[in-house]
């Protein structure tokens, strides 16, 4: 008979708390009819991170994505008047991709989606598992020890 393998196991885990992570963050979006798809939301949120408007070519980098893809998320983006194309002030040619109103308050929408998603998935947990959850994901996002509770 063979042992178990525990990080088969944990792989196993892992992917199925994806999935759950998934089903309950899309549940909560639609609740809130926020009306962009998954991938738009993560071209949103990274659109976001940048201090000034991004050229397509960064946000599909930062995506690791095709720019191909970046062009149909922008299009559907700018369509329901989240994002608008800009012309890079320096250089004519180039395009920009900046948030419009209506996308800061579809990214508000999004942050409490995912807090409330966050607050369910998490319900079953004391503070103090939730402190250790923390350190644990914290090292496996960095790769590397962190600090131990």
């Amino acid at each position: 008979m063979t042992s178990p393998d525990p990080d088969g196991l944990l792989a196993e885990q892992l992917l199925r708390l994806t999935r759950r992570v998934h089903r309950i963050q899309k549940r909560h979006l639609e609740r809130r009819d926020v009306g962009v798809t998954p991938a738009q939301s993560r071209l949103l949120r990274t659109l976001a991170h940048y201090g000034s408007p991004p050229r397509m070519a960064d946000l599909a980098e930062r995506l690791e994505v095709v720019p191909r893809a970046v062009t149909t998320l922008v299009d559907g983006l700018e369509a329901s008047g989240k994002v608008r194309r800009v012309a890079d002030p320096a250089n004519r040619r180039v395009t920009r991709i900046e948030l419009t109103d209506d996308g800061r308050a579809t990214l508000r929408e999004l942050r409490g989606a995912r807090r409330s998603a966050a607050e369910e998935i998490l319900a079953p947990l004391t503070e103090k598992e939730r402190e250790v959850l923390g350190v644990l994901l914290d090292t496996l996002i960095d790769g590397e020890t962190a600090h131990r509770c």
